[in-house]
């Protein structure tokens, strides 16, 4: 516990000592951001790839996911039969 502080705490002193030279920038860009300027074929393309970009996650993290579940399934299921094999408790 006592790293996780003192990283997290050091994160934060690197981060605000940062921050002035990332704000103090040489020069004016006029407000167009490091891509250039922002018009609507711009924006159009950004959303098009975001409408994409969502249910390619959701279908790639469902499948890591159902992968996991298989894989645990089959593993609960070796360690049951491994249980029944070494179970020495027989009757008479």
């Amino acid at each position: 516990m006592r790293r996780l502080v003192a990283s997290l705490l050091s994160v934060l002193v690197l981060l605000a000592l940062l921050a002035p030279a990332a704000l103090a920038r040489v020069g004016h860009d006029g407000g167009q951001g490091t891509y250039g300027e922002a018009n609507d074929k711009v924006v159009t393309n950004a959303g098009f790839i975001l409408i994409a970009a969502f249910p390619l996650f959701i279908f790639c993290a469902s499948m890591i996911q159902w992968r996991l579940d298989v894989r645990k399934e089959r593993r609960k299921q070796a360690a049951k039969a491994r249980a029944a094999r070494t179970d020495l408790r027989g009757g008479w």
